[in-house]
């Protein structure tokens, strides 16, 4: 019977908490993920790590929504969806974004790279699913832009970025875009507990192949620190994360919501700074003043959104 309601029936009651938390945990442990990553990494090669993490949390979504409610479940179109939703954002996005990482690329650029989703979403959502930029919201991703290239500015004058890795990085983010404007424009039915359970296990089994012809298994260094770092990208970052970010989608639109991105360069920086050592110049939180103000200024745009749930 639940297959049958839209997604934002099945949501609120699991995710019944003011939105200010539920943006400021999304925010920490979605920006705190690209170190995290990287601290992965270290003792795991990077298409392994994005495989079975994925399958790992797939499988606890999968349980989870079948203890909730043992009769839902997904109809063919739905469930196509959400295995192409699971492609976009976990094959894809953390696996070119992971071998971006391994090639060289810094966490903090990673997520620096990654907060241009605000920009490509609202133009996508504009034009694909009738979201109007207005004036207002023009003005604030132009800000998030400004600060956005502040910290580009900084972060590449030093140089020690890798080129190739930059490459995988943006695919990544275009990828991450793709996944959004899917989500709000198929809008798929069904409980998101159930429809990330499909994800992440999509996800998994499409980069299992590749991760175990390209890679090889004998190369995981067992420690402590991976199974930290596993767990919390696993549980906090694919199911939790996750789960916010969809419902963000849902109860804000694609635009508005993908503006909480341009928060991910500071504290992508920060965590790199505080995890990895990674270099972090004064002058990259200049580009927070007009981030924050840019954040504002698009999320208290008064214009109605046709696709997003008031």
């Amino acid at each position: 019977m639940r297959a049958a309601l839209p997604v934002t029936a099945a949501v609120p009651r699991p995710l019944a908490i003011p939105l200010p938390v539920m943006v400021a945990a999304f925010c920490l442990i979605w920006s705190s993920a690209f170190a995290i990553s990287k601290l992965a990494m270290l003792d795991c090669p990077p298409l392994l790590l994005v495989s079975a993490r994925c399958l790992f949390a797939g499988a606890i979504m999968l349980g989870a929504a079948r203890l909730l409610d043992p009769a839902q479940h997904l109809g063919r179109r739905d469930l196509a969806i959400y295995t192409a939703l699971g492609i976009a954002n976990y094959s894809l996005y953390l696996g070119l974004g992971y071998l971006g990482i391994r090639l060289g690329v810094s966490a903090g650029l990673w997520a620096l790279i990654s907060s241009a989703n605000p920009i490509l979403t609202a133009v996508l959502a504009a034009a694909l699913l009738d979201e109007p930029l207005s004036a207002r919201k023009i003005a604030g991703l132009l800000l998030g832009v400004l600060g956005v290239a502040a910290i580009v500015e900084s972060r590449l004058t030093g140089g020690g970025e890798s080129s190739v890795g930059i490459v995988f990085s943006i695919a990544a983010l275009a990828a991450l875009v793709g996944g959004t404007i899917l989500f709000k424009r198929f809008t798929p039915r069904g409980s998101l507990v159930l429809g990330n359970g499909v994800q992440n296990l999509a996800g998994g089994l499409a980069l299992a192949p590749f991760a175990l012809t390209l890679e090889n298994v004998g190369d995981v260094v067992p420690s402590a620190r991976l199974l930290a770092a596993f767990l919390f990208l696993a549980l906090m970052s694919s199911i939790v994360a996750y789960l916010l970010w969809f419902h963000l989608l849902t109860v804000a639109g694609a635009s508005t919501a993908s503006a909480y991105h341009f928060l991910m360069p500071p504290l992508g920086l920060f965590f790199g700074w505080l995890l990895l050592g990674e270099r972090t110049e004064p002058f990259d939180l200049l580009g927070v003043l007009p981030v924050a103000l840019g954040i504002w200024l698009v999320t208290h745009a008064r214009t109605p959104q046709p696709g997003a749930t008031p």
